[in-house]
């Protein structure tokens, strides 16, 4: 006997309502068909093949189903997921007395977004045992788009409604696949598909014909990492033709006339020659972008791993700026929050705040802690350095180190090192297989949901969340499975903190840095007996525009009638937008004093490799599962077919593509929707370092051997140089 229930699929920030078959297995729930709900208002049916392979991800045999303890020889043995939460907690007392609270670092990776109250308590108890070392993915992803927020400001009205866009541009990013910033994640390709019908133009800067690209009425197919080239000439012939607003630039700007000096020199025709475009497809794009009468610009990661992240999304803030793209006084707001706090959008600036030199600060390059928060890309080399400070201790949330950060060499170095590592996980990831202490966690399904995650990722840049006052709850529709021992993860370190003894304070940042909509939420959980999943929700949704036992009553998610305006400016604010900070510009006057001919001429390493993302994976999950990987777990290298050629390789071939640095060994695959001299691989795959090239059918391949943390990267964030790398295939 079967049921189908709605709930929430929680793989990555799209946070899609589904519709979940469930079984009685022997007593328990067991899922076994995950199809889109029709009946939901915002996804109608919609859903990806991550949300319908959720059975298998929950059911399948290489699942962990108990938590992991390893051996002296390097394999593991099973541990009481009790006994393995004391064990941790007491090595990490006595790491803390021996070294200091700073030897204690966390990581949360990607996937956790889809449970809010996860890092939350992990970073809760990271600061309840004094460190403050806490790193996530996204300084090692796009910490361009907080930094740049952090020198320009925020226009507190908010941005334009995509479905009433005249013009859309984006920068590097594919959002039919990503579900990423640009085109609403709620279908995204049939979204597109109704804009183009009523008339929109679509603009596309990338290397490749991406899925987006393909139906952009006008696409720069540039050289990889000249976005910012690109975007500073748009910005260029906007000023310099006067299709500039005026009245927004003269009452909200600050700048304007230091940006217009600095991107003088980006002319049609050098950006043209620098970035390998026809320079009339240029003027073509910045005059259909300022022309149009709604319109907005975001970026993606595509563009923030070819250097110069945070110039790149500074440029796009004031391109945005320069053209006021934003939502005026008096009109609908798209993003007005349902389980978030509500709040005033006003027509006004948030001015510009301090984007790094605070708070924690690394021993390696000058790094501070930043807007974007801590430089993961040199984490393992705080783990290598020895003396004061030298992190001893590592805990992942919801991560694989191994398959995403940069340089693998130097993080397996800095894993192996380590007195104790620490990963929760649903599966032996890369990672966990260095653990010391694997903990194995619940599934989404297994635990309760709510939509607020897929909502407040609207923080972290503009384009992304809900584009209305759109929310979903959904109890756990599986039990876990039959004689496992798995834990919620928050749990695993509320329940540290009560063996040591430790006051927790947990609480929910509803913004970034200096920028909130809301006031931080605080919970002090010594004050609360065994809090639960739902206590933690009800704490986070305190002060919901829509209150949580509202949006219970619609299990198929709802769209809540809140008719929010953009109210008037506040009498004698005179906050501005920030066009003209100096160390962007000061970039801006590097980038244009390079010798670009000779950066694009490296004949020893012909090719430029670029990352590209699986529809079928998010980052390393799902690679492990048939019904995904279609019995290809591996990522070939996809090449233009007249670049296979001169290397003199067909499809399938096995080659060996290197850099200054390291080489990986691939496949070929033939995509003629890349421009030639460019080749693209996708991201988080492979093994160990010592497996490489052995068991690459099985694995596949880790691009990240093809970088080198410490050489070209940024000054601020610490974000080394992850695409546009200079590489050399040769067949084997």
């Amino acid at each position: 006997m079967s049921e189908i229930v709605p709930t929430i699929c929680r793989l990555c920030i799209a946070h899609c309502g589904v519709l979940a078959e469930v079984e009685d297995d022997n007593g328990r729930r067991k899922v076994t068909k995950v199809t889109g709900d029709p009946d939901n208002p915002l996804f109608k049916g919609y859903t990806c093949p991550k949300g319908r392979a959720l059975p298998e991800l929950h059911n399948h045999e290489g699942r962990l189903l108990h938590s992991m303890k390893r051996r002296a020889d390097g394999s593991h043995e099973r541990i009481d997921s009790a006994q393995a939460t004391i064990e941790v907690a007491e090595r990490i007392k006595a790491i803390v007395d021996k070294y200091g609270p700073r030897a204690v670092a966390f990581y949360v990776g990607t996937p956790n977004g889809g449970q809010p109250t996860s890092a939350a308590m992990g970073n809760a108890f990271l600061r309840a045992i004094g460190s403050r070392m806490f790193f996530t993915s996204n300084t090692i992803d796009q910490p361009g788009k907080q930094i740049s927020m952090a020198l320009h400001g925020k226009w507190l009205g908010g941005e334009p409604d995509f479905e009433q866009a005249d013009a859309w541009l984006l920068v590097g990013n594919n959002p039919i696949i990503s579900k990423s910033a640009g085109i609403p994640g709620q279908n995204p390709a049939q979204k597109l598909k109704e804009a183009r019908a009523r008339g929109m133009q679509l603009i596309v800067i990338d290397p490749r014909v991406s899925d987006c690209a393909r139906k952009a009425a006008i696409h720069l197919q540039c050289r990889p990492g000249e976005d910012h080239a690109i975007l500073a000439g748009m910005i260029n012939i906007i000023i310099s033709e006067d299709l500039y607003d005026h009245e927004f630039v003269e009452h909200n700007v600050t700048g304007f006339s230091e940006l217009r000096a600095a991107v003088a020199g980006f002319t049609p025709g050098y950006v043209a020659d620098r970035a390998g475009i026809p320079a009339e497809q240029l003027i073509d794009a910045a005059r259909v972008f300022a022309g149009a009468r709604i319109r907005h610009a975001n970026s993606g990661t595509g563009a923030s791993f070819s250097m110069y992240c945070n110039l790149k999304d500074y440029l796009v803030a004031c391109l945005n700026t320069v053209c006021g793209a934003y939502t005026r006084e008096g009109e609908r707001v798209t993003r007005p929050n349902a389980m978030l706090p509500a709040y005033t959008p006003k027509a006004q600036a948030f001015p510009p705040f301090k984007a790094w030199g605070f708070g924690e600060k690394l021993r390696v390059r000058g790094l501070t802690d930043t807007a974007a928060g801590m430089p993961t890309a040199a984490l393992a080399e705080e783990i290598l350095l020895p003396g004061e400070g030298q992190v001893k201790a590592l805990v992942c949330i919801g991560g694989n180190p191994m398959a995403a950060w940069p340089d693998q060499r130097k993080t397996q170095q800095a894993m192996e090192a380590l007195e104790l590592l620490v990963t929760l996980d649903v599966e032996m990831s890369t990672t966990a297989r260095l653990a010391h202490y694997v903990i194995a966690c619940t599934q989404t399904l297994e635990t309760p949901g709510m939509s607020q995650s897929g909502e407040a990722i609207k923080y972290f840049g503009t384009g992304i969340g809900f584009p209305n006052a759109y929310a979903q709850y959904s109890p756990a529709v599986a039990d876990v499975p039959h004689g496992s021992d798995l834990v919620e993860d928050w749990a695993f370190f509320y329940r540290m903190a009560r063996h040591l003894g430790l006051d927790l304070v947990y609480a929910s940042a509803f913004g970034f840095s200096k920028f909130h909509e809301a006031p931080y939420e605080v919970l002090p959980l010594a004050d609360i007996e065994n809090p639960t999943l739902e206590t933690l929700y009800e704490s986070v949704c305190a002060h919901s525009r829509i209150p949580l036992e509202e949006v219970k009553q619609y299990p198929h998610g709802h769209i809540f009638d809140t008719d929010v305006r953009v109210q008037p400016r506040d009498p004698g604010c005179e906050d501005r937008l920030q066009c003209g900070d100096v160390v962007m510009l000061e970039q801006l006057g590097e980038v244009f004093s390079q010798d670009y001919r000779a950066q694009h001429n490296t004949p020893d390493y012909p090719f430029r490799y670029i990352p590209r993302r699986h529809n079928n994976f998010m980052n390393s999950t799902g690679r492990s599962i048939a019904k995904l990987n279609g019995n290809k777990p591996f990522n070939p290298v996809w090449m233009h077919p007249d670049d296979m050629r001169a290397v003199g390789v067909c499809e399938g071939a096995r080659v060996r593509i290197a850099t200054a640095h390291d080489g990986i060994v691939a496949t070929v695959e033939g995509d003629d929707t890349l421009r030639p001299g460019v080749v693209a691989i996708a991201h988080a795959f492979g093994g160990l370092v010592e497996e490489d090239g052995d068991r690459y059918e099985e694995l596949g391949a880790n691009t990240g051997r093809l970088v080198r943390a410490d050489k070209d990267s940024d000054p601020i964030t610490g974000m080394p140089r992850m695409g546009n790398i200079p590489v050399a295939i040769s067949a084997l």
